[in-house]
């Protein structure tokens, strides 16, 4: 009912507009209620002596200046590219989630320290069916809450909301609470409120620092999703005489702006204007049908030579067996009158470039004895080069 009310094209959530309106529904909506169940937390927890009460109610605060943020964070990202910024101002929603992310922290911190000092030094928690029924009613909120954060964010897939509202954890947080309130009343143990606070802040700085992680990893360049990749190269092999797909490299400049350059392969033999305009297709259609601003280089493959087959086989069979993560391309052939180079790029996972076993080094003379034990006089010119976005090749 609030996205039908609040948002005017719900069903193009990658729009930019569109995008910061949802972001701007979640932030307010989220806000509005972590502030109310702030409020009446602290009246029950003041009134009654609960410092986990408290604690659950600060908890509700940092929820609801995370929406704040997330607010301003979907605000800027939302504004159009300029000369300084050719590629927009999307990165602003993942510095809004850490900005999120550290705030969680610092209040974490601060509930640990005023929950030992309960725990040192406890004083009675007076029991209420009103402190009962606060609780219950926040559980409640919390859970809609969560189906509402869960259905935007995953709409315009967007980290911040999950940073700014992870609701699911509140209710486990909450839930501890009403037990422990419930513990005191019955056994008379007053430190059991202390300690129920101290759980509340660690779960609050654990959720804090992966919260931190998961907005820092972006904004550091991580390694795109599977699926992202997956889709990129089926999407590409689906046109006509296209024969591979390599070096693929995703650079993301936040939600909705995304640049995407890869090698294709075609072959040498097919006329060069057809080639082109194949790919001139594949990069108009990836713009317009997933908003990816895509380059290719053009790679001429050399098929029917029986030779250039079998070694090209041969090195295959031999990379699956020596490292299943890499693979090779850019295969050719250069024969002369002692000897026959044969040149290829090697692309390893990343962290085979630097180290300190030398996978990469080791993979690349393995593949060198490997072709002159077969060939001896061939002598492999073998580049290797590291994987940024691992292509599933068949």
């Amino acid at each position: 009912l609030l996205i039908r009310l609040f948002i005017r094209h719900p069903d193009n959530p990658q729009n930019p507009h569109t995008r910061a309106a949802y972001g701007n529904l979640a932030s307010i909506v989220g806000m509005v209620c972590n502030v109310l169940l702030c409020l009446g937390k602290l009246a029950v927890g003041t009134l009654f002596g609960s410092i986990a009460i408290m604690a659950d109610a600060l908890n509700n605060l940092s929820d609801a200046s995370s929406n704040i943020v997330s607010l301003v964070g979907f605000k800027l990202a939302s504004r159009a590219p300029d000369a300084e910024h050719p590629f927009g101002h999307a990165r602003y929603e993942y510095l809004a989630g850490l900005v999120v992310s550290v705030t969680v922290l610092g209040i974490g911190f601060s509930l640990l320290k005023e929950s030992v000092v309960k725990v040192l030094h406890p004083t009675a928690v007076q029991f209420s069916l009103l402190t009962v029924a606060v609780l219950v009613a926040s559980i409640l909120v919390k859970l809609w809450m969560s189906s509402f954060n869960r259905t935007v964010g995953r709409t315009i897939g967007s980290e911040t909301l999950i940073a700014a509202a992870d609701s699911r954890n509140d209710v486990l947080s909450t839930g501890a609470v009403l037990i422990a309130t419930i513990l005191c009343r019955l056994t008379g143990w007053n430190i059991l409120d202390g300690l129920m606070g101290v759980g509340v802040a660690v779960f609050i700085l654990i959720s804090g620092w992966g919260l931190v992680m998961d907005t820092l990893s972006p904004l550091l360049g991580e390694r795109p999703s599977d699926d992202l990749v997956d889709h990129i190269e089926q999407t590409v092999m689906s046109y006509p005489g296209v024969l591979g797909v390599h070096d693929l490299m995703i650079h993301d400049y936040g939600p909705g702006s995304r640049l995407v350059s890869f090698h294709l392969e075609m072959d040498a033999k097919d006329d060069v204007m057809h080639s082109h305009d194949v790919i001139d297709r594949i990069e108009r259609d990836l713009l317009v049908e997933d908003g990816l601003i895509a380059t290719i280089h053009f790679d001429p493959v050399v098929t029917g030579d029986p030779h250039a087959d079998e070694l090209k086989a041969f090195l295959q069979r031999e990379v699956e067996e020596l490292a299943p993560l890499a693979n090779i391309h850019d295969l050719r052939i250069v024969p002369g009158p002692t000897h026959t180079n044969v040149i290829f790029d090697c692309a390893v996972p990343a962290e085979y470039m630097t180290d300190k076993q030398h996978r990469g080094v080791k993979l690349v003379n393995a593949l060198r004895n490997a072709v002159q034990a077969k060939w001896p006089d061939h002598f492999c010119v073998i580049k290797l080069e590291p994987d940024y976005a691992p292509v599933h090749h068949e």
